[in-house]
């Protein structure tokens, strides 16, 4: 395989990354919300304690009355979830209005953040897309870093998506059940300024039941080749495969 196909294996897993990142703070946006009666929804009550990312994080809402609302989600030094999972530092979302009513906005930004010793920066802004009988938002990233535990590299990304919500729409403050496919374009750029276009060919499928994007492909474009990572057919777990040009795929490990 060439240094250029080389790379783009490597870029391709390292958006992988900041995609599982970027679903991540999706649930946690959506868990602080419905915590918060901020979706815009309300139904019976029901169970928000298992398996929730925020149970061990403090969130504070402001102001108490009218929009728009700052919600911090604030993890401290360390913060594990009933997964396993640590992160650290905090999360401020700006909500124009409740995450379900048509055309709110809400922009994301982050402090120090930290998961499982990845540190992500940037600006997630999602608008609310959805039209009668279906929940959708956009959801832009825009200068996004993540840099690799203990600092040894970092790589940008941005992207522009469509997210529609396939599971769990009836339910809005229950978040278990909820899932979400995801369709749109990227591009992902190392610190020797190289860069690899990706556009969603099958879309991808990401259940808050699971920790990774379970179903879906995605298309990596370089010199001369493309690269398809794809997600598998819906089993949960960390098994993604990248393939060049065609050639017999290659298995990875998701984070």
């Amino acid at each position: 395989m060439s240094d250029d196909m080389e790379k783009t294996v490597q870029l391709s897993e390292d958006k992988a990354v900041a995609d599982y990142l970027t679903e991540d703070v999706h649930q946690i946006m959506m868990e602080a919300a419905a915590d918060e009666d901020l979706m815009g929804n309300r139904p019976a009550l029901g169970t928000l304690t298992e398996a929730r990312i925020t149970s061990c994080a403090t969130v504070t809402v402001t102001p108490l009355v009218g929009f728009p609302k700052t919600i911090l989600i604030d993890f401290g030094t360390g913060c594990t979830d009933p997964r396993g999972i640590t992160r650290s530092g905090s999360i401020t979302v700006v909500i124009s209005d409740s995450l379900r009513r048509p055309g709110s906005q809400s922009v994301m930004t982050f402090q120090n953040y930290f998961v499982q010793g990845f540190k992500k920066e940037g600006t997630i802004t999602w608008t609310n897309t959805s039209i009668p009988g279906r929940k959708s938002w956009s959801r832009e990233v825009d200068n996004g870093k993540i840099t690799a535990p203990n600092a040894t590299r970092y790589w940008m990304h941005e992207s522009m998506r469509d997210v529609i919500q396939v599971a769990g729409v009836q339910t809005p403050r229950l978040i278990l059940d909820d899932a979400f496919t995801t369709t749109g374009f990227g591009s992902v750029t190392n610190a020797a300024n190289i860069t690899r276009t990706d556009s969603i060919i099958t879309p991808l499928h990401k259940a808050v039941s699971c920790d990774n994007i379970d179903r879906g492909s995605v298309r990596f474009d370089g010199p001369n080749h493309y690269a398809i990572l794809d997600f598998g057919n819906g089993t949960c777990d960390r098994i993604a495969t990248i393939s060049i040009n065609g050639f017999p795929p290659r298995t990875i490990l998701l984070r």
